[in-house]
């Protein structure tokens, strides 16, 4: 089934996306594990049009919030209003399926942490009435890694909602060339009744696809792995802080529904090293002399993964 459901998603997808097929991949597999994303990448990558698709191909609701510095938390979850004599709730924008916070390191703390609840508990608390939110919601969240002037860098505890970090780069030669000839023959992908995209699956088939993960074996070995991979990041030479057990948990799950989008009905430590990097990258901090070394997360990860034994 999620085999199935992963096929139909990213062939749809495939038609308003070009070159992201890895992107592609982790967003479903983050889908699927019930978590949220955090997408980082230079202006023109096609982050937005990666929410939009998402929604429309899963035949869900979509809604953008374009964070700024004036952005207050009513804006996000909603507020209480007056009318004919009484209060009623106004709701905001996380009560959707697929939200879209667009530039989410451009707005202050207060209304950043005004997603904490609403990503975690999915709930939204609005004059004291808990709501809850749709079963499948999910953000996708973005922010530009070259820009910091008038940004408000997130919080390790808002940081730490996100399910993976997903870097998106710069399209290959070919992959550039076949978006330049989609728009010579006139084509808008982000025009999708003129590409021809349509939903190809729903908030049910969802679900169904989210239960059917416990079916997929974590042998006991594998098991051991994500810990000692995730318990490796707090005594890890170059880092000041590792992960939490939420990252253990993050590990498995997506490690998980990346099986099954494969088509394995196992994990494999080769799926666990593949998805380390998105699912840890955002959670540990580098001490600053490995800073001033020219280390970086993903490289630190690479050279701790070298240093545990793969389990056979």
């Amino acid at each position: 089934m999620i085999e199935e459901f992963g096929r139909k998603m990213k062939s749809e997808l495939g038609r308003a996306l070009v070159g992201q097929e890895l992107v592609v991949e982790q967003v479903l597999a983050c889908l699927l594990a019930g978590g949220h994303v955090l997408m980082e990448g230079v202006p023109g990558l096609a982050k937005t049009l990666m929410a939009r698709a998402m929604a429309a191909t899963l035949g869900g609701e979509f809604r953008r919030i374009q964070f700024t510095p004036d952005l207050m938390p009513s804006d996000v979850v909603g507020t209480e209003l007056y009318v004919g004599g009484g209060f009623e709730i106004k709701r905001g924008p996380v009560f959707t399926d697929v939200l879209l916070a667009d530039e989410i390191n451009r707005t202050p703390p207060k209304t950043q942490a005004a997603l904490l609840e609403c990503m975690q508990e999915r709930t939204a608390t609005i004059g004291g009435q808990t709501l809850p939110l749709s079963a499948g919601f999910l953000v996708l969240a973005t922010q530009n890694p070259i820009e910091y002037e008038g940004t408000y860098p997130l919080p390790e505890a808002q940081l730490d909602r996100f399910m993976l970090k997903v870097l998106m780069d710069y399209p290959s030669a070919s992959d550039e060339l076949s978006i330049l000839q989609r728009y010579s023959q006139g084509q808008n992908p982000m025009d999708f009744a003129q590409i021809g995209l349509k939903a190809v699956s729903s908030l049910a088939e969802l679900a169904q696809c989210r239960q059917s993960l416990n079916g997929i074996r974590v042998e006991p070995p594998v098991l051991e792995y994500i810990n000692q991979v995730v318990r490796s990041t707090r005594t890890f030479a170059h880092l000041q802080l590792g992960a939490s057990p939420r990252a253990s948990i993050a590990l498995l799950q997506v490690s998980r529904a990346l099986a099954g989008l494969r088509g394995h009905d196992f994990v494999s430590p080769d799926d666990i090293k593949e998805i380390a990097a998105p699912v840890l990258r955002h959670r540990i901090l580098l001490r600053a002399e490995a800073q001033i070394e020219g280390f970086t997360a993903d490289r630190v990860i690479s050279e701790l993964l070298e240093t545990l034994p793969v389990p056979r």
